[in-house]
């Protein structure tokens, strides 16, 4: 590559470089500009990722978050449990119905069937006796219906039982992360306040960068601050 293309290629000027060399720059362009996070993507965790963490907020509070999560688990939970439980009731007290009515017409069924027998040419005590039959097959198969639907009840209650076993592990996780908080904050605790601690210089002298770099004269300073104490 010639100086003058070394040249356009620093200040940019891509036009007058050869069509590969522009090619390769606007590639390397393109690669950067993919790579740089998204506008207000700031704070979202991506696994993939290698950005700065999230700022300490409360939508990023871990143990806040799932502080929330068991909360609002637990509440949904008992929700619908509560329904659950109504369905269940309304299904035992419509088969209780159900039985009650089957009863009735039972009674109504012998009846027709001693008519039937005692005035075989009146065909009408045996085409309601027949019609009784049929009303009897309807409301055994509504009371099987209801009784499947009570033990679907009981099931859907039994298996909602997971769900407080995982709201019992987050939990568990949540006071580990806490036990863990609390010892490092031990471990790490000093016995000046910060507020007392003497203020440091972001850049020191060797960095890459020379903003705010302590010079000899505010070391000097530094040393004799320390001396009068």
């Amino acid at each position: 590559m010639t100086q003058e293309e070394l040249d356009a290629l620093m200040n940019e000027d891509l036009d007058n470089l050869p069509e590969e060399i522009q090619e390769e720059a606007k590639e390397e362009q393109t690669e950067e500009i993919a790579d740089m996070p998204e506008e207000g993507s700031y704070g979202k965790v991506e696994a993939t990722k290698a950005w700065p963490p999230p700022p300490p907020s409360d939508d990023n509070k871990v143990v806040h978050q799932l502080d929330d999560v068991t909360k609002e688990s637990e509440e949904k939970a008992n929700e619908i449990l509560e329904e659950v439980e109504k369905l269940g009731d309304i299904f035992m007290d419509t088969e209780e119905v159900l039985n009650s009515v089957k009863e009735v017409v039972e009674s109504n069924l012998e009846t027709f069937e001693k008519l039937s027998r005692k005035f075989p040419s009146i065909n009408t005590f045996k085409e309601q006796a027949e019609k009784t039959k049929d009303v009897l097959n309807s409301l055994d198969d509504a009371i099987n219906k209801m009784m499947d639907g009570n033990d679907a009840t009981m099931d859907i209650m039994d298996k909602m039982q997971f769900q407080d076993i995982h709201r019992q592990k987050i939990e568990r996780v949540i006071n580990i992360m806490r036990a863990l908080s609390n010892y490092m904050n031990a471990l790490f605790s000093g016995k000046i306040d910060d507020e007392k601690r003497v203020s440091s210089a972001t850049h020191i002298h060797g960095d890459t960068t020379t903003e705010d770099v302590v010079d000899e004269a505010d070391i000097e300073a530094l040393l004799e601050q320390f001396g009068k104490k």
